[in-house]
């Protein structure tokens, strides 16, 4: 093992290490403080041994309440983070993100009137907004026609889709009643309170699959981060298996949006901390999208829940909140080596 793969494979360790830790210290986190060990032991001890220690009430909590809505943080900010980093190497673009290309945006219209119009069976909100982020993706490539193999052209396309989406998302909560604009305006600004245990094995399935399709892909995906030009000339079908991409991580999008709502800024983010940490080879950088993103997520829903008390702020508050001062350092660290 040569030393750069040695450096990678401590730096991948201690971050899983890091996550672990995250999980157990969120668990012990909220209105009721539980303890590691009362936790060590409701999850390794309590299941198999009917003389426990810990209080029902607490394995309650911990259960019912607060496992589930940290393993769907888990889940949203792994599955936001490494289709972000797709999306940066599909179009070689560091602005690239499923907000910035309009696919959360259409996900978002298409939950939001299944939710309006049908007030939102959980199956039908998915597929609402899998229809959504799909036609969001058609849409853009339509816009930028025969100038969608230009990266730039592409990523102006997606942000006119977005803006012109989210005015239509607009326009379906300015149709609705109050009650259902309250509930809708809540849901789009990101929250793992109502999070389920049954809510969790699509977004689990729909994660995996992306990111194997990710991982088969991953020599094609190097060869378009070195040029569309050096890609055509190894016999790689550079447009194909970027549409191909777009779409994956549409449905990626859209299952994490039908489930918590619009979060932002995690898919920009993460991908450049995790670019930082381990370089720019694929299989690497998606290794530590998804192992960062989920920790990141886990530490905003902390902060979400704890930050004001008998309180809970939407999660995507805090996430662009985090993001906005991410840039700004982005922009100071730059301007400086620049001078």
């Amino acid at each position: 093992m040569n030393s750069s793969s040695r450096r990678f494979a401590i730096t991948i360790a201690i971050t899983i290490i890091l996550l672990l830790a995250s999980i157990i210290v969120s668990i012990s986190l909220g209105s009721v403080d539980i303890t590691f060990k009362e936790i060590l032991a409701t999850l390794f001890s309590c299941t198999a041994n009917t003389d426990c220690q810990v209080s029902a009430i607490h394995q309650q909590i911990i259960w019912e309440l607060r496992l589930p809505r940290i393993l769907m943080a888990l889940l949203t900010g792994a599955g936001l983070s490494v289709t972000g980093a797709i999306l940066q190497s599909v179009t070689r673009n560091p602005l690239a993100d499923p907000y910035l290309f309009g696919i959360s945006s259409g996900a978002s219209l298409g939950a939001v009137i299944v939710m309006a119009a049908v007030s939102g069976a959980a199956l039908s909100v998915t597929l609402g907004a899998l229809v959504g982020s799909a036609f969001s993706v058609i849409l853009m490539l339509v816009l930028a026609g025969r100038s969608a193999v230009e990266v730039e052209k592409l990523l102006l396309a997606g942000v006119a889709v977005s803006f012109m989406l989210s005015a239509f998302t607009s326009l379906v909560l300015f149709y609705s009643t109050p009650d259902t604009v309250t509930s809708l305006l809540f849901w789009m600004m990101g929250s793992f309170s109502n999070s389920q245990w049954n809510e969790l094995p699509l977004p689990a399935i729909t994660l995996f699959v992306g990111v194997s399709l990710f991982f088969i892909y991953r020599r094609w995906l190097g060869a378009i981060q070195a040029g569309d030009e050096s890609a055509l000339t190894l016999g790689i079908p550079v447009n194909q298996l970027r549409l191909f991409m777009l779409m994956v991580c549409a449905a990626i999008t859209a299952v994490l949006v039908a489930e918590v709502g619009g979060i932002g800024f995690v898919g920009l983010m993460i991908p450049h901390i995790a670019r930082f940490l381990v370089g720019v080879q694929i299989h690497r950088l998606l290794l530590m999208t998804l192992v960062l993103g989920a920790s990141f997520m886990i530490w905003v829903d902390v902060i979400a829940r704890t930050l004001l008390t008998n309180q809970v702020l939407p999660v995507g508050i805090v996430t662009s909140a985090l993001g906005s001062m991410f840039f700004f350092v982005i922009l100071k660290y730059r301007s400086t080596t620049n001078h």
